[in-house]
Order: structure tokens, then C-alpha cells, then sequence
């Protein structure tokens, strides 16, 4: 058993970080889907920089969704990705994505 993070998840979650801090979390989820002359969804960090508990459902949701192998290692970091997107995307516009199915209460606990 490992005794702290390891370097695949540490990368992913440094990413993630990234994504968010720069506003592109959820591209290109939210220009496909973007609902018509809808522009609720761009500029998405102003919302969250003033509503800190959504930021921590947003990570909640990708953590949650981040599932590890025996060394600790990321096997799905795409997939928990695109969870932590669709629910910025349906915090944002009230709507899930096409064929998204939504966040069940499990993925946005926060501990």
C-alpha cells in the first residue's frame, strides 16, 4: 500500500487544477454542446471564484470519478474529466449535455 499520492495522480489532479484556474475545463464539451445564443457557459471562473462550495462540488466530481490502480496510478482521468465538466456545464446552463447522463449524489459528495 502506498503512503501518499502518486506521480500519475498527482499529474492528473495538477492538470485538472490547471484546466480550471484557466477557464478551459470542459472545452470542448461546452463548445460542442453550447446551448443556441447561450453565452452562460464562457467566463464559468467568475461564477466559481464567487461561489466557493460549487468549485469544491467541481472537484469533488473529479475526484470521485478518479479511479486508481494497485500503485495509485490514474486509469480513467479522461472519463473523470468529462464527469467534472458535465457538471460544471449543468450548474452553468441548468441542462446536462446531449447523452450525459446526470452527476449522481455519490460523485459530488465532498468529504
Amino acid at each position: 500500500m502506498t503512503t501518499q499520492v502518486s506521480h500519475g495522480a498527482s499529474g492528473a489532479i495538477r492538470r485538472f487544477a490547471g484546466w480550471v484556474g484557466r477557464g478551459s475545463v470542459g472545452y470542448p464539451l461546452f463548445d460542442q454542446y453550447k446551448p443556441q445564443g447561450r453565452s452562460d457557459v464562457d467566463g464559468y471562473w467568475e461564477t466559481l471564484s464567487s461561489e466557493a462550495s460549487s468549485l469544491e462540488t467541481l472537484f469533488a466530481v473529479f475526484l470521485n470519478n478518479l479511479e486508481l490502480d494497485e500503485e495509485g496510478e490514474p486509469t480513467n482521468e479522461k472519463y473523470a474529466e468529462r464527469r467534472a465538466a458535465t457538471f460544471l456545464f449543468s450548474y452553468m446552463t441548468g441542462e446536462l449535455p446531449p447523452g450525459e447522463p446526470d452527476i449522481g449524489g455519490d460523485e459530488a459528495t465532498t468529504y
